[in-house]
């Protein structure tokens, strides 16, 4: 019988940071709504994220630029609901941190719904500065950015080239130094990934980004195969050799704890 861990009070910051120092890896998943929030802590995954995702998983949206705020504000609050244990990320929408102060106002309607923490793409250093001068907690996000995949011209695998790898291996420690926390690296190559994990000191979350990060994160959706578009390749259905969307979940959780997740066919 599976056996699921119970707390009286959510994880921090700094439970995280302990989790990357004992070498146990951290795991996530997107999350939208009070029901499956309720599922998700139940199984034990260590962190939940709002994300822009919602976009595409749950307002049938082409990209992740639609969002707003408001949404991202409501789908919070609808998480944090039943939240007991996880640690709550929710993503900070396009065009919503392009000064400093507009990121602080966003962020703080972010955290007043129940967030810890707030997530924004690429290497903005100043506005990490400023969240973390008021009290903000921050994870960056490098690699893939799906608020810019006009700029990019579509959904690629990034750092591929020695002068791009540089250039992300150098931002994350930018990111770092001006106060972020945690890290999520999206479609990059694992062997990337992996110097990048064990250069920072904060947890390092991977998605399409090989099995050597601190932690694993999948859109919900994705993982449990019911999503409305094609699955990405570095995702898995758990839903498919499991009873139930719990079990699924479960088999997720022990997979990245077990490092059986991801495998080389779902890396870069």
């Amino acid at each position: 019988m599976t056996q699921y861990l119970t707390a009286s009070s959510p994880l921090t910051v700094n439970d995280l940071a302990a989790m990357k120092q004992r070498s146990e890896k951290i795991t996530c998943l997107t999350a939208y709504d009070a029901s499956f929030s309720a599922v998700i802590d139940k199984v034990g995954i260590d962190v939940m994220l709002v994300g822009d995702s919602l976009g595409n998983v749950i307002q049938g949206q082409s990209t992740t630029l639609p969002v707003t705020l408001r949404d991202l504000v409501y789908h919070t609050q609808c998480v944090a609901k039943t939240r007991r244990r996880a640690f709550i990320v929710a993503d900070l929408p396009f065009l919503g941190y392009i000064t400093p102060v507009l990121a602080a106002k966003n962020a703080g309607k972010l955290l007043r719904a129940g967030a810890q923490m707030v997530k924004l793409e690429g290497a903005k250093i100043d506005c990490v500065n400023f969240l973390v001068d008021q009290g903000i907690p921050v994870c960056g996000h490098l690699g893939l950015l799906p608020q810019s995949i006009n700029l990019l011209g579509g959904y690629k695998v990034q750092g591929r080239e020695p002068e791009a790898a540089q250039k992300l291996i150098d931002d994350a420690h930018l990111l770092q130094q001006a106060g972020a926390q945690l890290l999520l690296l999206e479609c990059v190559p694992a062997a990337l990934a992996k110097d990048i994990s064990s250069q920072l000191d904060i947890p390092v979350i991977g998605i399409g980004a090989g099995v050597d990060c601190d932690g694993q994160v999948l859109v919900l959706y994705d993982m449990l195969g019911i999503g409305v578009g094609n699955r990405p390749r570095f995702s898995k259905d758990f839903l498919q050799d499991a009873a139930s969307i719990e079990e699924a979940i479960a088999s997720y959780h022990q997979a990245v704890k077990q490092l059986t997740f991801p495998s080389a066919e779902h890396s870069f």
